[in-house]
């Protein structure tokens, strides 16, 4: 059973989520309920730092025992971290993906583009629309 979406933070249609740090700097994931439907994560990858990225063009690829797919920007913005320690650990994804399991941290060209994701309840409704 998927945890609860944290309502601090915004979420896309395709599964990611956006954590606003204020400064105008994002942390960046995919979300409990993608990694569950991903199953067991064993590789990550990761974009360049200094990476230039549009709204929802692909940032990084997570790869499952059961799929590749592909994680999308839910903010344009500038690379400014990546969280190293999935390199080695792409696990962390599947035990704490709103936590430990962060991808990316993007410094936003336009804050606004945070408006245009949902918030959690928003979120959550749009999963329980997918399992019917």
């Amino acid at each position: 059973m998927s945890k609860p979406n944290p309502t601090d933070r915004r979420y896309t249609k395709e599964h990611e989520w956006a954590k606003d740090n204020g400064g105008g700097t994002v942390t960046m994931g995919i979300t409990d309920h993608a990694q569950e439907l991903l199953t067991d994560i064993v590789f990550v990858e990761l974009p360049a730092m200094g990476k230039k990225i549009t709204q929802m063009e692909q940032l990084a690829v997570v790869e499952s025992v059961k799929s590749v797919s592909d994680v999308y920007a839910p903010v344009s913005g500038e690379v400014i971290e990546v969280n190293k320690v999935l390199e080695d650990h792409p696990e962390l994804v599947n035990q704490d993906a709103f936590g430990e399991g962060w991808m990316v941290k993007l410094r936003m060209d336009n804050p606004a583009e945070l408006d245009n994701l949902m918030d959690a309840a928003g979120y959550t409704e749009m999963i329980k629309e997918e399992k019917h």
